[in-house]
C-alpha cells in the first residue's frame, strides 16, 4: 500500500539549512588540529543527516515502516509526531521544546567563546562566568544544541546514534585540550581542575548557567 509521509520533500530548503548550520560549525569551532577536524566532521555528519530527513526524505520513518512494521493511521516526517499520534500538535510540541534548549545551548555556547577568547587576548585562565560553573562550557553548549534539535526535535537513526559519539570525541578533545592548558597554566589549572566539573555544572548552578547564556543574546 501506498503511504504518503507528511512534511517531506523540500530539498531547497535542507540545502540552505544545512549551508547555515555548516557556516556556524566552522566559524566557531574553527577547527585546527586532525582531532577538531574529526570532531567537527562528526557535526557535520549530523547536521547534514539531520536536515536532509527533517525537510528531505524522511529515511527514519521510511525504515520504521519498511522494516520495523510501524504502523500508524497518520505518517509524520517527525517522529515523535508519528510515534505520539498527536500529527502536527506533536511536531509542534517537540519543536518547541526543542529549539528552547537549543538556543540556550547556542547562547552558552557564544558566551563561553566570547569568554574563552577575552582570557586569550589577556594571556591568563579563564575561570570566570561561564568558566566558574564549568571548565568547557562551549562544549556544554555544544551538546545542549545537538540535543535539542536532533534529539527533541528531530530525532533520526543518525542524529540519535552520532549524539553519543560526538560526545566522547569531544571528551577525548577536551582532555587533550586540558593537558596543554596545564603545560601553560601548570598548577593554577590543576586547582582549578580539582573545583569545577568539565561539562555539567553543580546541581541547582543550571539556573546561572542559563542567565549567562542570556548575555550572549543581548550582546549580539
Amino acid at each position: 500500500m501506498q503511504r504518503t509521509i507528511a512534511h517531506s520533500g523540500a530539498w531547497a530548503v535542507a540545502i540552505i539549512m544545512i549551508v547555515i548550520a555548516s557556516w556556524l560549525l566552522y566559524k566557531y569551532l574553527a577547527p585546527k588540529t586532525w582531532r577538531e577536524w574529526a570532531g567537527a566532521g562528526l557535526i557535520q555528519a549530523f547536521i547534514i543527516a539531520l536536515y536532509a530527513e527533517m525537510y528531505g526524505f524522511p529515511l527514519t520513518i521510511y525504515l520504521l515502516v519498511r522494516f520495523f512494521g510501524l504502523d500508524r493511521t497518520y505518517l509524520n516526517a517527525n517522529l515523535w509526531s508519528t510515534l505520539i499520534g498527536l500529527g502536527d500538535t506533536g511536531m509542534m510540541i517537540s519543536m518547541i521544546i526543542g529549539y528552547i534548549i537549543l538556543f540556550i545551548g547556542f547562547g552558552i555556547f557564544l558566551q563561553g567563546w566570547r569568554e574563552l577568547y577575552r582570557a586569550h587576548q589577556e594571556n591568563k585562565l579563564a575561570t570566570e562566568g561561564l568558566y566558574s560553573f564549568v571548565r568547557h562550557p562551549q562544549y556544554t553548549g555544544l551538546f545542549l544544541g545537538l540535543f535539542g534539535e536532533g534529539i527533541v526535535h528531530w530525532p533520526t537513526f543518525f542524529s540519535v546514534g552520532l549524539f553519543p559519539i560526538i560526545i566522547i570525541a569531544y571528551t577525548l578533545l577536551a582532555r587533550k585540550e586540558e593537558r596543554k592548558v596545564i603545560e601553560q597554566f601548570g598548577e593554577e589549572y590543576i586547582e582549578y581542575k580539582r573545583h569545577v566539573p568539565m561539562f555539567i555544572p553543580v546541581k541547582g548552578q543550571w539556573h546561572q548557567v542559563i542567565q549567562y547564556s542570556k548575555l550572549s543574546s543581548d550582546n549580539t
